[in-house]
């Protein structure tokens, strides 16, 4: 039986490399997002991807799909969490539930995966749990207002999960992407830019599979990866 990986966030940039990256690998790959015809219009191109339409924000949909994932693919060993929230502007124009939602998303979406999957991996013997973040969650800037605080306490709470599910065997890591990634509706934001400045989903990808299996003995708990033409 196929091994299942879980992701979330399944769109067109690193969310879709991360299931051509692990179906390479013969996962079974359980894809949630709340756009179903893409998802689907994946899944036909990939025999190993499987499509789940859910918006992880809401916690009895979540439940209830993960419920559905181990039904039909059986437990995921692997949990990668790319879904993101997020709401641009300064503290003082930012809608409050806007910030609202990317905690649920970001953070309460975590915790609800960790708690799921957790069980099933010690079970299992084996378990990875990965985030993908960025530069939000080490620093606030000032117009990152409604997105950094979730992503810093997604990256806290990831490694909570860490100090707790490492030692039972369960590996919890944070890659973060100091970067622009590259996709269509970024490409023409920053039309002027060249290709260096840019992250390629599948390169992402590529750091998130390492991660996600390295040998005991030589753990990451969090990665940092960013462009070679990247000021930092």
């Amino acid at each position: 039986m196929k091994k299942t990986c879980l992701i979330t966030g399944v769109g067109p940039g690193t969310g879709s490399a991360l299931v051509r990256r692990f179906a390479q690998e013969d996962y079974a790959v359980a894809m949630l997002a709340r756009n179903g015809e893409r998802l689907d219009a994946l899944a036909s191109e990939l025999d190993s991807a499987h499509a789940f339409v859910c918006d992880v924000s809401d916690e009895k949909a979540l439940i209830s799909t993960y419920q559905q994932i181990k039904s039909d693919l059986g437990a995921p060993s692997v949990i990668v969490h790319n879904a993101v929230g997020a709401a641009l502007g300064s503290y003082m124009e930012i809608a409050p539930d806007r910030l609202r939602l990317a905690f649920e998303v970001n953070t309460m979406a975590l915790l609800n995966l960790a708690r799921l999957a957790t069980p099933d991996m010690l079970a299992g013997g084996t378990g990875a749990i990965v985030c993908t973040g960025n530069t939000s969650a080490y620093r606030g800037k000032a117009n990152f207002a409604g997105f950094a605080p979730s992503k810093a306490a997604q990256r806290i709470l990831l490694e909570s999960i860490a100090r707790d599910a490492g030692p039972k065997g369960i590996h919890a890591a944070y890659v973060a992407i100091d970067a622009v990634i590259d996709v269509p509706w970024t490409r023409q934001a920053f039309s002027d830019r060249p290709d260096e400045f840019f992250c390629q989903p599948a390169d992402i990808a590529e750091e998130v599979y390492r991660i996600a299996h390295q040998p005991r003995s030589a753990w990451s708990a969090e990665s940092v990866i960013r462009p070679y033409g990247e000021s930092w």
